[in-house]
């Protein structure tokens, strides 16, 4: 799914202002989350992609290629045996990597319960690189926050939602998210303020929790910072 970002922006902004928070997010929830984790993808993918970068030598690279493009044909189950051979039997930084790729594959085919458990045990995984378990943690907690609690996103996210941190941006949208799916308007602002006061901040996750920001404020359900 594509989106012109500031475009989107604008009119969900226009509609949840007229909206209550709870049916706001009925109907807008989903996209914002779609919206957001194309910026989530794309910083994970890096990480990923540095890590598959350095250790590329690997005779199995292109059998890696293969089963990724098996997934990107949405050839799943075909993807997924590629990737569990690769997982056994692959050599270098390969295993991994095509464990991450395997738990997209079911978050793809819908599989989330599955997909959180796979991304789970490789956050989990002391013998993987701390880039890549931070980025499994990462996705296991954006695929919670539709169907999860905050505090189910929480336990994945908020150790990296600390300045320094490369994904802090995402994860503090994630928080954010999560606490306004919940309902907790107080603590959605205090995640959405800390992306507005981060300089750092890329634009467009940083125009996003503007917009959060002002929505919370028109609710009424959450005193404005005092500046």
């Amino acid at each position: 799914m594509a989106f012109n970002d500031d475009s989107f922006i604008r009119e969900v902004n226009e509609e949840l202002r007229s909206d209550q928070v709870k049916g706001a997010w009925r109907r807008f929830g989903r996209y914002l989350i779609a919206l957001a984790v194309l910026i989530v993808l794309g910083t994970v993918g890096y990480k990923v992609y540095e890590y598959w970068d350095d250790n590329q030598s690997s005779g199995t690279g292109d059998q890696f290629i293969a089963a990724m493009k098996l997934a990107d044909e949405n050839k799943n189950d075909e993807a997924l045996a590629a990737l569990n051979k690769l997982e056994k039997e692959g050599h270098g930084a390969y295993p991994i990597l095509a464990r991450m790729r395997a738990a997209t594959v079911l978050a793809q085919k819908g599989d989330t319960p599955g997909a959180v458990s796979a991304f789970d045990v490789i956050g989990k995984d002391n013998a993987a690189p701390q880039a890549v378990r931070d980025a499994a943690k990462m996705r296991a907690g954006w695929l919670l926050i539709e169907g999860g609690t905050y505090d189910q996103v929480s336990a994945h996210v908020e150790e990296m939602a600390v300045p320094g941190n490369a994904f802090r941006h995402s994860a503090r949208e994630a928080l954010g998210l999560a606490a306004y799916k919940a309902g907790n308007m107080t603590q959605a602002r205090q995640w959405f303020q800390a992306i507005a006061d981060d300089a750092q901040s890329p634009r467009n996750v940083a125009n996003r929790a503007q917009m959060m920001l002002d929505n919370i404020t028109a609710s009424g359900k959450a005193p404005a910072a005092q500046g």
